[in-house]
């Protein structure tokens, strides 16, 4: 993406403007280019001492003069606290994509293991969402403890490895050969993968190894766990201490992984509850918050007909819903949801069961 050509707004002008009608409230602010375009958008908790601040930083050093600098038109909106102003803030960033956002608000969220989809599927560890035909689970701490498992998986599986762009031929399509193939890579002779990419396994053998795997993540079945388990006593018995070790690391990756997916879960389901976020000009609202996303959010119910109206909201979103894969949709808000509640653990009593509301 090329460079945005600095805008001819006189930004003398432009910060009397902030000065003299942005309010010191939480809320969110637009910055527009010379087409009109969003090529940025922020939150604040003081919008006018916010907004102000960028015409006191030093161009070209610093990020918010390179971003005043390439700006036409400054647009705001106050909102009822530092809570919603994240929220809004996150989607509008979700609906415009602005240029500045995306090259420069890049943040980290956690690592994430997704099953790739397509015939031949792989497991992956990394820090943004797939596709829409990607599963997700996590987050993760640790990276490298998420791609040790991964591997220990696959291994035992016989998934795949190799670059998605990689052609697929599974057994049943041989007629399509001149001559028999054998595997890319070394991994189908240490027996490590079952050569997806070469017709050396079928597609149904294949599909029900990669479903083993899902289902293991999903904590349906540890039939993997098991293998491991009696590889281990195996080789133990046999007097193979090194193989028995070998074995032990694989078992200590994948017990790792089975706990961190269990806290993960956990996490997320934890974050159920109307959490009453206080405005900070009386303007309280109650949130709804089902699995770590915001379900729905009014003003916080006083009067008895309120309250009912509000109940029956809850009613609806109250029920049981599956916990894994994580939902890409919403992934971004309940990133943000886990680091708010984490960074702000009094906001913790200010909640309350849904089962409160469905009494």
């Amino acid at each position: 993406m090329g460079q945005l050509a600095l805008a001819t707004v006189d930004l003398a002008w432009l910060r009397r403007r902030v000065a003299n009608f942005a309010e010191d409230r939480p809320g969110v602010y637009w910055m527009l280019g010379p087409a009109g375009q969003v090529i940025y958008v922020g939150k604040a908790k003081a919008l006018r001492t916010r907004l102000l601040s960028y015409f006191r930083a030093q161009y070209p050093k610093d990020k918010a003069a390179r971003i005043l600098h390439a700006t036409s038109d400054i647009q705001w909106k106050c909102v009822s606290s530092e809570f919603a102003a994240l929220l809004q803030e996150l989607r509008e960033i979700q609906r415009h994509r602005p240029v500045f956002n995306v090259r420069m608000n890049r943040t980290r969220r956690g690592f994430l293991l997704k099953v790739t989809g397509g015939s031949a599927p792989k497991l992956v560890v990394g820090t943004r969402p797939g596709a829409q035909d990607v599963l997700h689970y996590g987050p993760f701490g640790s990276g490298e403890r998420a791609r040790a498992a991964v591997k220990a998986l696959s291994d035992l599986l016989g998934l795949r490895d190799c670059v998605l762009s990689m052609a697929i031929r599974f057994s049943e399509q041989g007629d399509l050969f001149q001559a028999p193939q054998r595997a890319a890579c070394m991994r189908y002779e240490f027996g490590t993968c079952t050569g997806p990419c070469a017709g050396l396994v079928s597609e149904e053998e294949y599909g029900r190894r990669s479903q083993t795997a899902i289902d293991f993540l999903e904590g349906r079945s540890v039939a993997p766990l098991d293998r491991v388990v009696a590889e281990m006593q195996q080789a133990s018995d046999a007097s193979d201490f090194e193989r028995a070790t070998w074995w032990r690391e694989r078992f200590d990756a994948l017990e790792w992984l089975l706990q961190a997916l269990s806290r993960a879960r956990n996490a997320i389901e934890a974050l159920s509850f109307v959490y009453h976020d206080p405005g900070t000009h009386g303007d309280d609202r109650a949130y709804l918050i089902r699995r770590a996303t915001v379900r729905a959010v009014a003003p916080a119910p006083n009067t008895p007909i309120e309250r009912e109206a509000f109940r029956a909201v809850v009613a609806q979103h109250a029920a049981s819903e599956p916990s894994v894969p994580l939902p890409v949709s919403d992934m971004d808000e309940m990133f943000l949801l886990l680091r708010w509640f984490k960074m702000h653990p009094g906001a913790m009593r200010r909640t309350v069961p849904l089962s409160a509301w469905t009494c």
